[in-house]
């Protein structure tokens, strides 16, 4: 498909680059979901931690039909969200999207990453940025309550695995999976974290590797035997504790080989439903790599669009302030319902 050029995309006056773009809806954005939460097992014994949250229009797909026994009402469609690296349910970006999909009609199940979700996980292992396991138990999961129209939305890492998890699949990709769509993501990932230790985005950086380690040492307490952290408080960077602590942790033989296998770049030619991606060239955390005009041109599915504006799972509307409805939320929402 074309290259979407140039985008609608257009920033606050106030917020004039990447970084406050990034920082500000961060920092003083307040969104109130309503989730029901619900923990599943997974096949390892462990367990992940899901966030529901009901649409406005429950019915809507069946109007005009009153439900009856032999009939009953069918499922509204389903937005399946996946946080960034280090997030949660409750970050603005995220809770932003779901109040304005449910607002739209959608269900909404915004799950949360092993060790995510304010308790650590059992296994001596945690995620990582191209875990497609864990999604694919969700996507079935949600499938097993009846839901028949699925889409999936990404934020950075979570774009990441979502974008992994369709090209992998392919052509077999479960019916249900109707469209996609993610923002600010990493595509090529061993670039995008040399992007993250310039100097201008060494806070980001600071901030990642500072809650991931801590992670480690709380788990390493408990499972002494199994969690190596020679070295680990000398890590400054993302990369350097990729290398030393996710790597080797999940079967990948350095941070090269991690990244090389897990970069979702090489996932989206394979990529079979209706795919947006949505990448700011301000963005602080994305390296050139991540805009690849040539090959969007070139794709059957998947759609690219680069704003100039937007930051890190920024994009606030110009006009609607940062605590009002964010462009990127109703760039979704119009994507998801295209016929």
């Amino acid at each position: 498909m074309p290259l979407i050029a140039p985008s609608s995309y257009q920033p606050p006056a106030r917020l004039w680059n990447g970084h406050l773009q990034t920082i500000a809806p961060s920092l003083f954005r307040k969104v109130a979901v309503s989730y029901t939460r619900e923990r599943i097992d997974t096949p390892d014994d462990d367990f992940l931690d899901l966030d529901w949250a009901e649409g406005s229009g429950h019915g809507a797909g069946g109007a005009g039909m009153l439900p009856t026994p032999e009939a009953p009402s069918p499922k509204p469609p389903l937005a399946i969200l996946s946080h960034g690296l280090e997030g949660d349910t409750t970050r603005p970006y995220l809770a932003g999207m779901v109040r304005h999909l449910t607002r739209n009609g959608f269900d909404c199940l915004a799950w949360h990453y092993r060790s995510c979700s304010g308790e650590l996980n059992r296994q001596a292992r945690f995620y990582h940025i191209g875990e497609t396991s864990d999604l694919d138990l969700v996507i079935n999961y949600a499938l097993d309550k009846g839901y028949t129209s699925v889409n999936l939305v990404g934020f950075s890492a979570g774009g990441n695995v979502t974008l992994k998890y369709l090209g992998e699949r392919g052509d077999t990709v479960h019916p249900a999976i109707r469209r996609a769509v993610v923002f600010s993501v990493p595509l090529d990932l061993i670039t995008a974290t040399r992007r993250l230790e310039t100097w201008d985005s060494l806070i980001y950086n600071y901030r990642f590797s500072r809650t991931l380690k801590r992670k480690v040492f709380e788990k390493a307490k408990v499972m002494p035997d199994k969690i190596n952290i020679d070295g680990l408080r000398k890590a400054r960077t993302v990369r350097e504790f990729d290398d030393l602590i996710t790597a080797p942790l999940h079967g990948f033989r350095d941070v090269t080989d991690y990244y090389t296998r897990n970069s979702s770049l090489q996932f989206v030619s394979k990529i079979t439903v209706p795919t947006l991606i949505v990448n700011a060239r301000n963005d602080p955390f994305l390296s050139p790599e991540c805009f690849p005009e040539q090959l969007a041109r070139e794709l059957a599915n998947v759609w690219m669009e680069f704003p100039q504006q937007g930051g890190h799972c920024g994009f606030p509307s110009k006009t609607g302030g940062l605590a009002g409805t964010y462009w990127s939320e109703e760039r979704a929402v119009a994507f998801l319902k295209e016929a």
